[in-house]
């Protein structure tokens, strides 16, 4: 399979979402970016922030929508079109409530996983068929009495414990992205999914 051209961080803009979870995939690619000293320059024709890093020696994009959440695939389809990538070489990082923090699982094709960016992605292009890197926030639980329960929890700061956790699994994902970006993707996600020896 293809390796990958652009790598793109779901989350929302303005400091006050910032550390929230959420915005675990703009932790990603913001660490990414902070490891070679790039700047985050905005493109208003692509609704995002980009820069250009070299993973493995290969120059890949990465994109931050400054749209919300929610509005994410309108960023994606139009830097998908600007830089001629097709979705099979990008990869998409994004919070996952059904992963515990820590925890992070790369994937291609599937479908939304009721992730509202993810979710906007596929209505835009039609399809599933792109890489995602899963940083599990972890879930409030199911409570009928409490419908915002989970969209707070979201929207909400982790605690010490777990952003340290999150901060792992990110440092561990960017640790095996020269090979995805390569193409190796399976060897990347044996390499990801297998705990370390001392965890």
């Amino acid at each position: 399979m293809a390796g990958l051209k652009l790598i793109v961080g779901l989350g929302n803009p303005g400091a006050e979402y910032l550390r929230t979870r959420h915005n675990a995939g703009f932790w990603f690619v913001d660490a990414l970016a902070a490891s070679q000293d790039e700047r985050w320059g905005s493109d208003g024709k692509l609704h995002g922030e980009v820069c250009r890093v070299r993973v493995g020696g290969s120059p890949v994009w990465l994109l931050k929508p400054s749209t919300f959440m929610n509005k994410s695939g309108i960023a994606v389809a139009a830097a998908l079109r600007y830089y001629k990538i097709d979705p099979v070489e990008c990869l998409v990082a994004h919070d996952d409530l059904d992963l515990s923090p820590g925890t992070a699982r790369i994937k291609f094709d599937g479908g939304h996983g009721g992730q509202n960016g993810l979710r906007d992605i596929i209505a835009h292009l039609g399809h599933g068929r792109f890489h995602r890197l899963r940083l599990g926030t972890g879930h409030p639980g199911h409570d009928p009495a409490h419908k915002d329960r989970v969209v707070n929890w979201v929207l909400g700061r982790p605690s010490a414990q777990d952003e340290d956790l999150i901060l792992d699994a990110i440092a561990r994902a960017l640790d095996v992205l020269p090979l995805a970006v390569a193409g190796e993707f399976d060897k990347a996600m044996q390499l990801l999914h297998t705990p370390s020896r001392d965890s």
